[in-house]
């Protein structure tokens, strides 16, 4: 006869470590949920530890919400912990409306009890009501105390339903968008009226900062068949078409859009896109790190940029500025043929990575107007083109900026658009500094 015994694991008596004392939250918005966070509680015996109770304090009223081990409750029991092992604990977060303007911060914490010992990792977030919108039309003025969040899209004006109507975006508004959601004019007129140090910004809803320079996280701002729109003094970033404009309102010979003192930055395909007879004017702009083009001209449509960077530095493989009067239909077969009556690039610094920044494709037939005229621009271009339309280029130039992967465009002295450009009403540059006699090409000036 033979007996044989396993011996029990003894359970330490010691106290669990952590990865972390305090579990902080970037800004969220209210009824938006975050990202999921995470922190790791390790037992650093050789003996398994009985954890009696993991509660988040706040209980069921509490915004936050932990998953330990697989298991999503606010009070979780008995979870032993081996040896030399560790275990995630992760928590989400949703705020509800608070009604206030400011930034409140909300807190909690989650006890874990062992061997009648108690420890808390704290909990911290940082949350801010806002304006909501979602597939809403609107007009007139909108607010500037809290930040507005668009889901689906805000229109000013839709197809079939409403037209003719204007929204004004003050200084200083702060306008976030949810995936896919954009910024919709029809046949109606938006004006983003910034200024200096009190920009209009449009990014993602995404305010942690793993987010803050992914792009592609909304759409964008797209214009359809619109009236004269302006914007000044914005920085839209971090979506996939900055600017998208399609078409124009007939009724008006204007621009669809003038756009001035303006960054747009990070766009996962373009910067600003003129589609099917649409009309730009833009000055002192950088638009930079786009997925495809700074500036994309397809089907035709018109043009004037003084004093602009379309620079392609980033991960494109794309031409920073792409100009075609045509669009191949290959559902339809058919080719789409524009006219581009006015097509100006003056005073603009186009370049990048690429050997050639800028690519012009275009059909001529009867019926159809190409009008370029590209003067005292600095272009990064494999093969020097000597037609008409090109004047006092600076072909291939280093432009010498301070530091492209911060996007950082500025010079020293000794650069060679320095001094280059030719007198035009641009008199200040995107920093309200005067411009010079004659000024610097780009959109910054060096004085």
């Amino acid at each position: 006869l033979s007996t044989s015994c396993k011996k029990k694991n003894f359970l330490s008596k010691k106290n669990l470590s952590f990865s972390i004392d305090t579990l902080v939250f970037d800004t969220v918005f209210t009824s938006i949920g975050s990202t999921t966070k995470q922190f790791k509680i390790y037992n650093k015996e050789n003996k398994t530890v009985n954890i009696s109770d993991i509660e988040l304090m706040g209980g069921d009223a509490s915004p936050f919400r932990m998953n330990v081990d697989g298991i999503m409750s606010t009070k979780i029991q008995d979870i032993e912990l081996e040896g030399k092992d560790s275990l995630f604990v992760f928590v989400e977060v949703t705020l509800a409306v608070s009604g206030q303007n400011l930034p409140l911060i909300i807190e909690d914490s989650i006890r874990f009890r062992t061997n009648g010992v108690d420890q808390y990792v704290q909990l911290a977030v940082w949350g801010q009501d806002a304006y909501f919108h979602y597939k809403d039309l609107n007009e007139g003025i909108w607010p500037t105390d809290k930040p507005h969040v668009i889901y689906g899209f805000a229109a000013i004006g839709y197809p079939k339903i409403d037209s003719l109507k204007t929204l004004e975006i003050q200084a200083g508004t702060q306008i976030h968008l949810h995936k896919n959601a954009l910024l919709y004019v029809y046949k109606s007129t938006l004006n983003i009226q910034g200024t200096i140090g009190n920009e209009v910004v449009f990014q993602g809803d995404r305010l942690e900062q793993d987010y803050q320079n992914v792009s592609g996280q909304y759409y964008g701002i797209y214009f359809e068949k619109a009236r004269p729109s302006t914007i000044n003094y914005a920085i839209i970033k971090n979506g996939t078409s900055g600017i998208h404009l399609f078409s124009r309102d007939q009724a008006f010979t204007d621009y669809t859009l003038s756009v001035t003192n303006t960054i747009i930055k990070n766009q996962a395909r373009y910067g600003i896109f003129i589609y099917s007879g649409a009309k730009v004017k833009a000055e002192n702009c950088i638009i930079a790190k786009n997925g495809t083009h700074a500036l994309l001209v397809l089907e035709g449509g018109d043009f004037n940029l003084n004093h602009c960077n379309l620079v392609g530095y980033g991960a494109s493989t794309s031409a920073a500025v792409g100009i075609s009067n045509f669009y191949n239909d290959y559902s339809s077969g058919t080719t789409n043929v524009g006219s581009i009556n006015e097509g100006v690039l003056q005073n603009c610094i186009i370049s990048g990575t690429l050997p050639t920044e800028m690519a012009i494709d275009t059909i001529q037939m009867p019926g159809v107007t190409i009008n370029f005229n590209f003067n005292h621009c600095l272009i990064q271009s494999e093969e020097i083109q000597i037609d008409g339309f090109y004047q006092n280029i600076l072909w291939n130039g280093n432009p010498n900026f301070t530091n492209t992967i911060e996007l950082d465009f500025s010079f020293p002295s000794s650069a060679i658009q320095n001094e280059q450009g030719i007198n035009s009403s641009v008199v200040s540059d995107i920093f309200g500094n005067p411009r010079n006699n004659p000024p610097d090409i780009g959109a910054i000036e060096v004085n």
